[in-house]
């Protein structure tokens, strides 16, 4: 373990600490707990609205690394409810609709119909929710977005990302799920400029709590990691995400810009839990050339694609 959690005060707890929780059996419940456990997590607040964001980016199952298994975000219903006595709160599962995806056929493919009904939680979708127009700078490029309104108000809000590589940006983890969050569908429109407008809504949506659904994760193909990585940062999440993927944070762009823009510091992290070097050597590393090389070849499709056609963005060409 990389950190002594049992002889830890409150006070020496960073509150950038990241935990690294191995899965070892289907108890998925106690290892969400022990997740939660490992940060300190705790809720000084009253709640009456709880608001849970999945990465569902496409139809395909969790088994394939793309999605949020909703086993996982079963089991975190469960913890919040039984842990912290919040059985009687409102809880809505929201995803937004993308350019190759639309949320009310992923709710339905992707088993959280079931698990609604099952958990008796409301499923919900972003991008008919009313919304507010919030506008940010971000290296001096000013960038617009629909922002729902509920998750201005939740009282808790928590991230539950998948982790993944992503040409454009060399991985995708907590800090693009929220970039996921926004109302307008054809999100492909921020694509010149993807890596300011992650950072941007960043600025705007702070969920209290991030859980990567690391079980199964995605490198140039699944792998099974058995891994749960939780947080209140998503900077910190995403540059621990990082390193267990085997690429320098620092030479991460997107992460650059966070840290500029003050929304983690890698100076006040910690990570405790599990070592970190057992998942990094789990991790199929991906050369960062190689995905930025995918990336302008992925473009170049797109914007044949365009030309031929004015339809759904096909999912690989997106993402």
């Amino acid at each position: 373990m990389n950190g002594k959690v049992g002889n830890m005060s409150v006070q020496e707890m960073k509150k950038d600490t990241v935990g690294l929780t191995k899965v070892t059996d289907d108890n998925l419940s106690t290892h969400v707990a022990r997740s939660f456990d490992l940060i300190n997590f705790k809720i000084d607040r009253k709640v009456e609205s709880i608001i849970i964001k999945p990465n569902l980016c496409y139809y395909w199952d969790s088994f394939t690394g793309y999605t949020t298994d909703p086993r996982l975000v079963a089991s975190i219903i469960d913890v919040l409810r039984e842990k912290y006595g919040l059985d009687k709160v409102n809880i809505k599962i929201a995803e937004a609709d993308a350019s190759a995806m639309r949320t009310s056929h992923a709710f339905k493919m992707l088993g959280y119909e079931r698990l609604a009904e099952e958990k008796h939680v409301t499923l919900t979708n972003l991008s008919a929710e009313r919304t507010t127009t919030k506008k940010v700078s971000i290296m001096g490029k000013e960038i617009s977005y629909e922002v729902p309104e509920s998750l201005l108000s939740a009282d808790l809000f928590v991230n539950v990302p998948k982790m993944k590589i992503m040409s454009a940006t060399i991985l995708t983890c907590a800090l693009k799920n929220i970039f996921g969050c926004i109302a307008t569908p054809r999100k492909l429109a921020y694509h010149p400029i993807l890596e300011e407008a992650i950072v941007g809504i960043n600025t705007i949506l702070k969920p209290h709590l991030t859980i990567v659904d690391g079980m199964i994760a995605l490198s140039h193909f699944p792998v099974k990691m058995n891994l749960l990585v939780s947080g209140l940062s998503p900077f910190s999440v995403d540059w621990t995400v990082a390193k267990i993927m085997g690429y320098n944070p620092n030479r991460i762009r997107f992460l650059r810009l966070a840290r500029q823009e003050r929304l983690g510091d890698p100076d006040e992290m910690q990570i405790i839990g599990e070592n970190l070097t057992d998942f990094k050597n789990k991790f199929p590393h991906v050369n960062a050339f190689r995905l930025k090389w995918q990336n302008k070849l992925q473009l170049k499709l797109l914007r044949t694609y365009s030309k031929i056609v004015d339809d759904v963005i096909p999912p690989f060409l997106e993402t």
